[in-house]
C-alpha cells in the first residue's frame, strides 16, 4: 500500500506556505532584523533540550522519590511509559512545526489552532514555566555550590550570592550568542551522562548487584503497578520535560524542517533510555527488593542524592563523591542557561508581534535578544527575593516549590497543543496523514489529561508541602492563562493580532 503522501507547504493544492515570523520592525540601532538563522543544527539544538532536562538533577533529584514513594523497582518500566506518551505527543508536534516556524512555539502553535486569545493566554503560561523552572535551579544551585565553596574552601558563601552571581554570567553568555552557549551546553551534558552512562554500562556487564539484573523485576507489568504508580508517572513525566524547546531554536536552526524534527526524536529517546537504563542499574545495585528501602532511607536523612551518590562511588571510588556534587552543579547550570534562552526567545517573539514593549526584540550584533534577556534575568531575582528575605530553605521550598508549578504548566501545555495540532490540521488541510495529525495528538492528549490529573492529585507529594500550599501554587497555572487571555481582548492586542495575521 502507497502511505499517504504529505503535501508539500508551497504548492500543494490549496495549502498555505509554512508560518514563519515576517520581519521585524527597523530596529534601534540599525541592529540585526531577526535571530541568526543557520546557527544551529540538530545536535546542537540536542543539547539544548537534554541540557534543559539536567539528567543528573533529574536522576538524584526525582529518581529517589520516585522509587521511594512511587512503584519502587517498577521505576525504570514508568520511565518507558512516560517516554512512550511524550512521544505520541511529538508526533503532532513534529508534524506542525514543518508548518509553523517560531520563537513563541507554545505560543505560535497554540494562538495558529485555538485562536489569537488561547495563543496569548498560552504564551503566559510558558513564560510561567520557563522563569519557575529556571528560579528553582537557581535554588538547588546555590545550595550545591554553596556547600562546595564550605567543603573544599572552608567558606561561608550564602546560596543567594551564588546565585546571583551565576545570574550576572548567565545574562553574559546568554547576550553573547546562542553557539557559545550551545558549545559550553555540550560539555557540561557530556560530562553529567557520562559518569552515569559509565556506572550503568560497568553495572550491566558485571551483571547487576546483590539480586542480579533481574529485569522482570523493573519492567514487568506487575513491576509496573506496584506501589503507587501514579507518583512514580508524575515524577517521570517531570524529570522528561523540556525536549519542546526544539521548537523554540526552529528560527535559528539548519533547516527548520528537518532540524527540529530530528532533534526532537533524538531528545525523546535520548532521554527515555538514559532514565530508564540508569534507574534499573541504581536499582540492581542495591537489590530490587532493597532499592525502595534504600531510597526511603536517603530522604529520610535529608539527602536523597546519596541514594545515586553511594553506588557510584562504590563503582568507582571515593573520589565520585568530591565530583559528583561538581557535575550536579553543572547540570544544573546547563539547565539555567537553557531555559534562559527559551524564555528570553518568547518574549522577543511576543515583542516581534507587538504584544510587549517593542525594546525587547532589539537584536544586538551577535543576533541575540539582550534586552529580552535581561528582563529575563530581572525576573529571576525577582523570583528569588521573597524567599532571600523570608530566610526560606532554597532547596525545600524555592526549588520543590517551583519545579512543581513548571512541571504542571508545561504538562498543561501539552494538552493544549494537543487540541490546537487536531484543530490546525482539520482546518486547513495542510497535511493529510491521519496517524500523524489526529490519531498521535488525541491519544497524546488522553495520556497527557491522565497525566494532570495525576500531577494535580498527587501536587502536594511533588512540592514537598501542605495542601494549602499545593493549591495556591497549582492556581497560579490557570491564573496565568486567564490573565493574559484577558489582556488579549485589549485593543493593542487585537491591533496586534491583525498584524500578525
Amino acid at each position: 500500500m502507497t502511505p499517504p503522501r504529505e503535501q508539500d507547504p508551497a504548492n500543494g493544492p490549496g495549502a498555505a506556505a509554512p508560518s514563519t515570523p515576517a520581519p521585524p520592525a527597523a530596529r534601534d540601532g540599525g541592529g540585526p532584523r531577526g535571530l541568526k538563522p543557520g546557527a544551529l543544527g540538530a545536535l546542537g539544538i540536542l543539547f539544548f533540550v537534554l541540557s534543559a532536562q539536567a539528567p543528573l538533577t533529574g536522576i538524584a533529584g526525582a529518581a529517589p522519590i520516585a522509587i521511594a514513594l512511587g512503584n519502587g523497582p517498577g521505576t525504570p518500566a514508568m520511565y518507558a511509559v512516560a517516554g512512550a506518551v511524550v512521544l505520541l505527543f511529538c508526533v503532532g508536534f513534529v508534524a506542525m512545526g514543518r508548518y509553523v516556524v517560531d520563537a513563541g512555539a507554545f505560543y505560535a502553535y497554540i494562538g495558529k489552532g485555538l485562536g489569537h486569545t488561547a495563543g496569548i493566554g498560552s504564551a503566559g503560561v510558558a513564560l510561567l514555566a520557563y522563569n519557575v523552572v529556571q528560579a528553582a535551579m537557581y535554588g538547588l544551585y546555590g545550595a550545591t555550590v554553596s556547600g562546595l565553596f564550605s567543603a573544599h574552601a572552608g567558606l561561608d558563601v550564602p546560596w543567594w550570592v551564588c546565585a546571583l552571581v551565576t545570574m550576572a554570567v548567565v545574562q553574559l553568555l546568554g547576550v553573547a550568542g546562542i553557539e557559545v552557549g550551545a558549545r559550553i551546553l555540550t560539555v557540561f551534558v557530556l560530562a553529567e551522562f557520562s559518569i552515569l552512562l559509565a556506572f550503568g554500562v560497568v553495572t550491566l556487564f558485571q551483571g547487576g548487584g546483590p539480586e542480579g539484573l533481574n529485569p522482570g523485576a523493573s519492567f514487568s507489568l506487575s513491576a509496573l503497578l506496584q506501589g503507587a504508580p501514579g507518583v512514580a508517572l508524575v515524577f517521570a513525566l517531570a524529570s522528561m520535560l523540556g525536549f519542546e524547546a526544539t521548537a523554540i531554536y526552529g528560527e535559528e536552526a539548519r533547516d527548520p524542517r528537518r532540524t527540529v524534527p530530528r532533534a526532537t526524536y533524538l531528545a525523546v529517546a535520548v532521554v527515555t533510555c538514559f532514565f530508564a537504563f540508569t534507574t534499573w542499574m541504581l536499582i540492581s545495585s542495591y537489590g530490587a527488593s532493597k532499592s525502595a528501602a534504600a531510597a526511603g532511607a536517603a530522604l529520610a536523612g535529608g539527602d536523597g542524592a546519596a541514594f545515586v551518590f553511594a553506588p557510584v562511588a562504590a563503582q568507582f571510588g571515593n573520589w565520585v563523591n568530591d565530583v559528583l556534587p561538581v557535575l550536579l552543579a553543572t547540570s544544573l547550570f546547563a539547565g539555567i542557561l537553557a531555559f534562559h534562552n527559551s524564555a528570553n526567545r518568547y518574549l522577543y517573539s511576543l515583542s516581534r508581534d507587538g504584544l510587549l514593549p517593542r525594546r525587547l526584540s532589539v537584536l544586538n550584533k551577535r543576533h541575540s535578544p539582550g534586552a529580552a534577556g535581561l528582563v529575563q534575568t530581572l525576573t529571576a531575582v525577582a523570583l528569588m527575593l521573597p524567599f532571600v528575605l523570608l530566610d526560606k530553605d532554597p532547596v525545600l521550598t524555592m526549588f520543590s516549590w517551583f519545579s512543581g508549578v513548571a512541571a504542571l504548566a508545561i504538562t498543561f501545555l501539552y494538552f493544549l497543543t494537543s487540541l490546537a495540532v487536531i484543530v490546525f490540521f482539520r482546518r486547513t488541510r495542510q497535511d493529510t496523514r491521519l496517524w500523524n495529525t489526529f490519531l498521535a495528538p488525541l491519544l497524546g492528549a488522553l495520556g497527557i489529561a491522565g497525566a494532570i490529573w495525576l500531577v494535580v492529585d498527587n501536587f502536594p507529594t511533588l512540592i514537598g508541602g501542605s495542601a494549602a500550599t499545593a493549591t495556591w501554587l497549582a492556581l497560579t497555572v490557570p491564573a496565568a492563562l486567564l490573565l493574559c487571555a484577558g489582556l488579549s481582548r485589549l485593543p493593542y492586542a487585537r491591533r496586534a493580532a491583525k498584524v500578525r495575521r
